[in-house]
């Protein structure tokens, strides 16, 4: 029985993490769900090795580690699941999260990116202090709140400030203005976990700004500099401020190490051994993703930046030497980035473009002269965010570099070599009537093609190389094609290759159609063009043509026609390259950018279906109302004719009443009064016996005829 006790696999750590989709959130979530239960306990290395050991002597199978279960919330529901979730929960009532609390041996709640969320953190840890009675078994609370509940902070020696700030000193610490019901949620946090910490413990970590894995806080300066859409990335202020930052890997194996080792001390700071200003940070980015330059502009300026909230324009603009001295000496922590970003640079810009997903294009067409590859290259290049290259301009482009950087004495390049090979250049061209040779044509488009943003980006190599042996000395140098991937060249060599053609009358009359603005100074006058297409058809009618090269790469190029000057045409055929190579892998389009633009879209339209309804209603209500009004309207009118007709029929009626009063009745009442005293046989003839001559003549009547009955 003991034995089988023992080959029990132990229990899964059941851990929820609120907002689990967020940055911060979604990357601690993913680092625990690869983890095991009290594995920074111990050395791994040592301990792998002495399980394996005793497992071979033993001859038995490896028990399985108890795991983390993640479970929680999300701020939005998604068809894709979410593998490192088990569970995920949305739009809850407090008393059905409750409920899925207490099934938890550990809850997570992160403050440091919505402010929203510190009211529902302060609930929670309050509401599962009160239910601690009832526990199950024994419970963390963890809170991961922000450095700049410190940034207030006074220097531990104000003679020496260089000295830093230690965890040591959390008592003393005084947040930012606008970080007050930070502070004010991890005392309170701190209190509960002191009343029974046997069945609920509390802990707060205060992360550093957090970098890697796709970046958040930093995420401006990483895009400015990937785009390259600014020569200079600005750096607010002079950039001395210190700031304080952490690797969000490194920050989740902190909070790792806070459930394996339960430690008294409640508080711990989360940062990496750095002191690295603004400053350093920026200029490590831009020098790795972007122009390599920088520029100082005034701190207001970062207010008006769109995508910084102030929560960010905040704690950029920290200034705080701080150090986590307790982690040092009591956690293990396998640090990813324990020296700092700026140290660890490239690993950092490695992981950024992993993440998101910017992977460059790599696009070469060809084809005959006035096939109209250049038209397709630029929508190619517009659509995917890629650089066009062509051979004359980037000639052009490499004479003026070259001018300019002698003429400006740029200190960062050889001027002697850069004086040199414009020399050699310019004396080429003189000897060759304008041309260049080979040799330099192929170590100017070489150099293009290794630019940081052709290397960053992507290219379209627009119709060159023209040849076999251009193409191999651009792409291998001396190697033969089957040495490629030995060769750092590997990293410029086409993707994806499209061959573009045409009939030979439809290329001349082409030619032949286009306007003398257009043709002025190009091959493609009526002496020259047909000499250029006939060199060309006989380059690729050898054996070893520009196309045999690359499919001797097993890169199998695509053959388009076109046959058409209808611009459809060209549409059509920009529509099978992009079938061919795909979705976009530039900045614009990661996916995770995509998600969130779809995500707001998709709040936009619910906000503008509600307002639809909202209008919807109200026009009814308004409806109604002007339907109440009318029928009251038409009552009113209704009962006005009423009183008018009502009112006439009483003024016509009236002469009548009153010859029936003053002729007809007095007459009528004597007569059925004899009548009553004599009663006779036949009471109508007696009425009409009765009736005098000098009534019928004063009612107007003619004689014989009945007043009365009148």
């Amino acid at each position: 029985m003991a034995d089988k006790t023992e080959e029990r696999p132990p229990k899964s750590m059941r851990v929820f993490i609120n907002n689990v989709d967020n940055y911060t959130t979604k990357n601690i979530a993913k680092f625990l769900d690869s983890c095991v239960v009290g594995a920074s306990l111990v050395d791994l290395g040592e301990a792998d090795v002495e399980e394996e050991e005793d497992r071979q002597q033993d001859k038995q199978p490896k028990i399985k580690d108890a795991t983390f279960q993640i479970v929680g919330t999300v701020s939005s529901q998604t068809e894709e699941k979410r593998s490192f979730i088990s569970e995920e929960y949305s739009h809850l009532k407090r008393e059905e999260l409750l409920h899925h609390l207490m099934k938890c041996d550990v809850i997570i709640f992160d403050i440091t990116q919505h402010a929203d969320q510190i009211a529902e953190a302060q609930w929670a840890v309050s509401a599962l202090h009160i239910e601690m009675d009832t526990f199950s078994g024994h419970k963390i609370f963890i809170l991961v709140s922000t450095i700049m509940t410190w940034a207030m902070s006074k220097p531990v020696d104000k003679d020496d400030p260089e000295i830093p700030i230690t965890d040591e000193h959390y008592r003393k610490r005084k947040a930012h203005p606008n970080f007050r019901d930070h502070i004010k949620l991890e005392k309170l946090v701190l209190k509960l976990g002191k009343t029974k910490s046997s069945l609920f413990s509390t802990y707060v970590v205060a992360s550093g700004l957090q970098y890697g894995m796709g970046e958040h806080m930093f995420h401006l300066f990483f895009k400015m500099s990937w785009e390259g859409e600014v020569s200079e990335v600005p750096i607010f202020g002079d950039g001395s401020n210190i700031i304080p930052t952490i690797h969000i890997n490194d920050l989740a194996g902190i909070i790792q190490n806070v459930i394996d080792h339960k430690p008294k001390s409640q508080y711990f700071v989360a940062v990496d051994d750095s002191k690295n200003t603004m400053e350093d940070i920026i200029k490590a980015i831009t020098l790795v993703l972007g122009p390599g330059k920088t520029q100082n502009v005034s701190k207001e300026e970062i207010y008006l930046i769109r995508e910084l909230t102030q929560k960010d324009i905040d704690s950029l603009l920290v200034s705080l030497r701080i150090e986590a001295l307790y982690l040092k000496e009591n956690f293990n922590i396998q640090w990813v980035s324990k020296d700092g970003m700026v140290e660890n640079i490239e690993l950092v810009t490695e992981e950024y473009k992993q993440t998101r997903g910017l992977l460059p294009l790599r696009i070469c067409i060809l084809g005959p002269p006035a096939v109209g590859k250049s038209t397709i290259a630029e929508r190619i290049c517009k659509h995917y965010k890629l650089h066009h290259v062509k051979l004359k301009e980037t000639i052009t482009e490499t004479l003026n570099k070259l001018e300019s950087c002698i003429q400006t004495e740029d200190m960062e390049n050889d001027e002697g070599e850069a004086q040199e090979f414009l020399d050699t250049l310019k004396e080429n061209m003189n000897e060759n009537e304008g041309r260049l040779d080979d040799q330099h044509v192929i170590r100017i488009m070489r150099d293009k093609l290794r630019t940081k943003p052709c290397m960053k980006q992507g290219f379209v190599l627009d119709g060159f190389p023209k040849t076999y042996e251009l193409a191999k000395q651009l792409f291998t140098g001396e190697e033969e094609p089957e040495d490629l991937q030995s060769k750092h060249e590997k990293k410029i060599i086409p993707e994806f290759v499209f061959s573009v053609d045409a009939t030979d009358d439809f290329l001349k009359n082409r030619v032949l159609n286009l306007p003398e603005t257009v043709v002025e100074g190009t091959s493609y006058t009526p002496e020259q063009f047909p000499r250029h297409l006939a060199r060309f058809r006989e380059r690729n009618v050898e054996d070893q043509t520009v196309l045999n090269f690359f499919e001797d790469l097993e890169i199998h190029p695509e053959h388009l026609e076109i046959t058409s000057n209808d611009d459809n045409e060209y549409l059509l055929v920009t529509e099978k390259i992009c079938k061919k190579v795909g979705k976009p892998k530039n900045y614009r389009q990661i996916s995770e950018e995509v998600e969130e633009e779809e995500r707001r879209q998709a709040e936009e339209q619910l906000k503008k279906q509600v307002a639809q309804r909202a209008e919807a209603e109200r026009q009814e209500e308004e409806e109604a109302q002007q339907r109440d009004q009318r029928w009251k309207e038409w009552n009113q009118n209704l009962e006005e004719v009423r009183r008018q007709e009502h009112d006439l029929l009483e003024s016509q009626s009236e002469p009548f009443r009153n010859y029936l009063m003053r002729d007809v009745m007095p007459t009528l009442t004597q007569g059925l009064i004899e009548c009553c005293t004599i009663r006779p046989d036949d009471p109508i003839d007696f009425l009409t016996e009765q009736v005098r001559p000098e009534d019928v003549a004063r009612s107007g009547k003619v004689p014989g005829e009945c007043a009365l009955c009148d």
